[in-house]
């Protein structure tokens, strides 16, 4: 008798449990990779010599990231806590990148351990996350958050993001941006936000100002931990004109040659070239000019083969995955799944957000992938981490009892027959006396 049961609870940890509609968004947002990614690879395919090759380990890591998925929406929820441990190793690789990690386009973000590579920035994401909606809700009141609680938060924010910083500055800028919205939804005292916010503005205007000093001075190298400091400082200068701004300057051909920004160059190409439905799937022309065309720029690259309405489709995709991840959370009972399941969401759609505003011509050029669809390691498993752990909200969170109905009284229909009113009795005076 204990055979069909053992069955049966094997079935249901083999099935995919939870919100189908993360499920979907999964699998469309992997099936749309497997095709771009196999486009857009072409230069790989040049050097290596292999068609297939660069398509297959990009095929294995999607494995990889089912198998993180179904991992993760098998564990109960209440079990993310302990992202709050993990959290001190991720911060202890950190600090182990600035002195041992690998240089990749001159910045340290990966660590090799016994053949594994992998970025820590990436898990140290979704550990401040969880983290933040621990403290959220452990100081959660019925007026809000309590004001002692922004202190512990931003204390966690400037480790995590500070150390990232130094090697990645627009992944520390998105990730602080997903806290901010997290004290937002999370009722954070508006007196304490609008503080950090104006800190945060006139911070950022004299770091600018200190860099192009910096750089302009030929400090940066004298300085520790800066020196990715004058790639920042290029980049913004390219997007903004810089000091190349000056309308009464004679133009050249050289002001048009694009080589001297290859990737916003052919991204653009790419873009204008689009039509409604694009030029069909492996059809592009810009994949082989376009650096990182399969990482960075592959939004350009989908725009190009499969037009504005599959540019539209990706778009919607993740602001389907943001609305449903919103839906989830206000369904929770207990406000940690609901933080949780709400900064996992928005920190996947503020990166899309990111690298399709750079594809487009409309951000500078950041190196941030497009979550699930541009070809990577470490991006592809620990996006799919977050995906488990949204869809295990869904399955295991308490749901919040729906209110009944109220009650409305009863309104006398004219229309329908009305019983004939009993007939009062008379009694005579003497026997109600009696």
């Amino acid at each position: 008798m204990t055979i069909p049961n053992d069955k049966a609870a094997l079935k249901k940890i083999l099935s995919l449990q939870g919100d189908k509609t993360l499920w979907a968004i999964f699998f469309i947002l992997i099936a749309i990779s497997l095709i771009e990614v196999y486009s857009a690879t072409s230069t790989l395919t040049f050097k290596s010599g292999d068609i297939f090759k660069p398509i297959l380990g990009h095929a294995a890591n999607l494995i990889v990231g089912f198998v993180c998925v179904w991992i993760f929406h098998n564990i109960p929820c209440r079990w993310f806590k302990l992202w709050l441990p993990a959290w001190v190793v991720f911060i202890a690789f950190l600090l182990f990148l600035l002195i041992f990690g690998n240089k990749v386009n001159d910045g340290a973000r990966w660590i090799d351990i016994m053949g594994i590579r992998f970025q820590p920035s990436e898990f140290a994401k979704g550990a401040l996350v969880v983290i933040v909606a621990i403290l959220l809700s452990a100081y959660q009141t019925n007026k809000g958050t309590d004001k002692h609680a922004f202190k512990y938060i931003l204390v966690f924010t400037c480790i995590t993001c500070g150390l990232i910083v130094t090697e990645n500055v627009s992944t520390a800028i998105i990730l602080f941006t997903v806290v901010l919205l997290m004290m937002f939804f999370g009722r954070v005292p508006l007196k304490q936000l609008g503080k950090l916010l104006l800190v945060l503005l006139f911070s950022l205007i004299g770091f600018i100002l200190l860099a192009k000093v910096l750089t302009t001075e030929k400090l940066i190298e004298k300085l520790p931990f800066l020196h990715r400091l004058d790639n920042f400082v290029a980049r913004i200068d390219r997007f903004t004109g810089g000091s190349e701004a000056d309308s009464t300057k004679q133009l050249t051909s050289q002001d048009f040659d694009i080589n001297k920004e290859p990737q916003v160059g052919h991204a653009r190409i790419a873009i204008a070239k689009s039509n409604i439905l694009g030029c069909g799937p492996g059809n592009s022309r810009e994949r082989d000019f376009l650096p990182q065309a399969y990482s960075d720029f592959i939004f350009a690259i989908i725009i190009e083969e499969l037009g504005l309405a599959g540019g539209a489709l990706i778009v919607l995709l993740y602001l389907i995955l943001l609305f449903r991840a919103s839906r989830i959370a206000n369904r929770c009972e207990r406000s940690f799944p609901a933080f949780v399941i709400l900064g996992l969401a928005m920190l996947i759609v503020v990166q899309a957000a990111v690298n399709m505003c750079v594809a487009v011509g409309i951000a500078p050029v950041t190196g941030q992938p497009l979550p699930l669809v541009s070809r990577g390691g470490s991006s592809i498993m620990v996006t799919s981490i977050y995906f488990g752990m949204m869809i295990s909200i869904s399955r295991f969170a308490k749901k919040r009892e729906p209110e009944a109905p109220a009650v409305e009284p009863a309104v006398a229909d004219n229309t329908q027959p009305v019983a004939e009113e009993a007939t009062p009795t008379v009694v005579n005076e003497e026997e109600y006396q009696k």
